[in-house]
C-alpha cells in the first residue's frame, strides 16, 4: 500500500499542536507567574473536562459530516489562536482558563477526524499500516517541535513554544487542505456498514455497540492508563523546576518531550508492523505494566538526567497504546458505521483519566510532596494494567472475508 503523504503531512504538525503547551503550561504557570499547585492542576483540566463533554458527540458528528477537511482545518486554527491567546494575555486568569476551554474544544474533533480520514482513504484492510505511519509521523513531529522548543527556551524564550504552537497549526491547516476530498470514503470513514434486507446499509444501533462487554471493559482500562499516566511528566517536570527558572524548567521538559517521542515513533512502527501477527493485548500490556516501573523510578531519582532517560518507558508506552487503541476501536466496530462514535467515546475517557490525574496529583503534592504522588499513579497503573490481563480478551479478528472486508462477528 502506498502511503497517504499530506496525511503524514497533516500528522507531523498535529503532534505538537494536540499535545500543545500542556507540560510547558505547567512550568510556565509555576515558575513564571508563581500560581499554585492546585490551581495549575484546575486550569490543566478544564480543558481536558471541555474535551470530555464533547468527544463523544463530536466522534457522532465525524461519522456524519463529510466536510471533515474544513472540521479539522478549523480547529487545527483555533488552537494556535488559544495558544497566543494565553501568551499575550497572561495576566488575566480569565483568559488562560477561556483558551484551556478553546483548545479543549477543537481537541475533542482533532485526534477522531484525523482517524476517520485515516480509514476513509485507507479502508480497514490497510488501516493499521497508514495509522502506524501517521503515528510515527505525529511523533516526529514532536521531536521536532520540542528540540526546537528546548532551544527557543534556553537561547531566546521560554515564550518561544508557544509561538511554535501556533505555527505548527497553521502548518497542519496547509496539510490537510492538500489530501484530496474525493479520496475519502466517507462510508469506510465510519467503519463500514453491515448491509441488511430490510434496512439497507444502516448504522448499528447505539444500544447494540454498548451491550459488546470488550467495549465496556476497554472504556474502563483506558480510563485507568490515562488516571495513572497523565500527570507523571507535569509532575517530573514541576519537581525539577522548583528551584529554578522557567526557561530550565520549559527546556526540562522539552527534552523529556524529545526522549519519549523517540521511541514512540519506534513502536508506532513495530505495532504497525507486528500488531496484525502478535494481536492487540499483549502490545497493550505492555504498554500498561511499563508505567508503575516508571512511576516508581520518577519517586527514586533526582537527577536531571537519570529522569531524562525514565521517559523512554514514557515514549514505549504511549507509543503502543496510540496505535494500539485505534486497532481495536476498529476491530470491535467493523461493519457497525460507528467507529468515530466510539473512538470519540474512547477519547472521552482518556479526558476524564487526564483530568482526574492532573487534578488528584497537584492535590497530593500540594499537601503531602511528590513523592506520595507519583506512588499512587504508579499503584493505579497496576491496577488498570492488571483489569486488562484478565479482563479483555484479543480482538484481532481470527480471519477477513475477502468479499466485504469485514471480519466475523466475535461473541462477547
Amino acid at each position: 500500500m502506498k502511503l497517504n503523504k499530506a496525511m503524514l503531512s497533516t500528522n507531523f504538525f498535529a503532534g505538537d499542536v494536540v499535545g500543545g503547551i500542556g507540560p510547558y503550561l505547567a512550568i510556565y504557570l509555576l515558575t513564571g507567574l508563581q500560581w499554585s499547585p492546585g490551581n495549575i492542576g484546575m486550569v490543566l483540566a478544564i480543558g481536558s473536562l471541555t474535551t470530555v463533554a464533547l468527544q463523544t458527540p463530536a466522534g457522532a458528528f465525524i461519522d456524519s459530516t463529510r466536510k471533515k477537511r474544513l472540521l479539522l482545518a478549523s480547529c487545527a486554527l483555533l488552537i494556535g489562536f488559544a495558544t497566543i491567546s494565553i501568551l499575550l494575555f497572561s495576566q488575566y486568569p480569565a483568559v488562560i482558563y477561556i483558551a484551556q476551554i478553546f483548545m479543549g474544544i477543537a481537541v475533542a474533533f482533532v485526534g477522531p477526524c484525523i482517524a476517520a480520514i485515516t480509514l476513509g482513504i485507507s479502508g480497514p484492510d490497510h488501516f493499521t499500516v497508514q495509522m502506524g505511519a501517521n503515528q510515527a509521523a505525529n511523533h516526529s513531529g514532536n521531536v521536532f517541535a520540542a528540540i526546537l522548543g528546548a532551544g527557543l527556551a534556553l537561547w531566546i524564550s521560554a515564550e518561544g513554544v508557544f509561538w511554535l504552537v501556533a505555527l505548527m497549526a497553521v502548518g497542519m491547516a496547509i496539510s490537510i487542505g492538500m489530501v484530496s476530498g474525493s479520496a475519502i470514503n466517507h462510508n469506510a470513514a465510519r467503519g463500514g456498514l453491515h448491509h441488511t434486507p430490510n434496512d439497507g446499509d444502516e448504522p448499528s444501533t447505539v444500544s447494540t455497540i454498548l451491550a459488546d462487554k470488550r467495549l465496556l471493559t476497554l472504556v474502563l482500562c483506558v480510563f485507568m492508563f490515562h488516571f495513572a499516566n497523565a500527570a507523571m511528566l507535569p509532575l517530573v517536570g514541576q519537581k525539577l523546576s522548583v528551584n529554578s527558572n522557567v526557561n530550565i524548567g520549559v527546556a526540562f521538559a522539552a527534552t523529556c518531550i524529545v526522549v519519549a517521542q523517540f521511541w514512540m515513533t519506534i513502536m508506532s512502527i513495530i505495532c504497525a508492523a507486528r500488531a496484525d501477527i502478535w494481536g492487540r493485548k499483549p502490545l497493550f500490556l505492555l504498554a500498561f505494566f511499563i508505567l508503575p516501573i516508571r512511576g516508581m523510578l520518577f519517586m527514586w531519582l533526582e537527577d536531571p538526567v537519570a529522569l531524562i532517560s525514565v521517559q523512554s518507558l514514557d515514549g514505549i508506552a504511549n507509543g503502543i497504546f496510540g496505535v494500539i487503541i485505534l486497532l481495536i476501536a476498529a476491530d470491535l466496530t467493523r461493519g457497525t458505521g460507528r467507529f468515530n462514535l466510539v473512538q470519540g467515546a474512547l477519547a472521552a475517557v482518556v479526558g476524564i483519566g487526564s483530568a482526574a490525574s492532573n487534578l488528584l496529583a497537584e492535590e497530593i503534592v500540594q499537601f503531602f510532596g511528590y513523592s506520595p504522588a507519583f506512588i499512587t499513579l504508579a499503584v493505579l497503573a497496576f491496577i488498570g494494567g492488571t483489569m486488562y490481563l484478565f479482563l479483555m480478551p484479543e480482538t484481532l479478528p481470527a480471519q477477513t472475508d475477502e468479499d466485504d472486508g469485514t471480519a466475523p462477528q466475535q461473541t462477547s
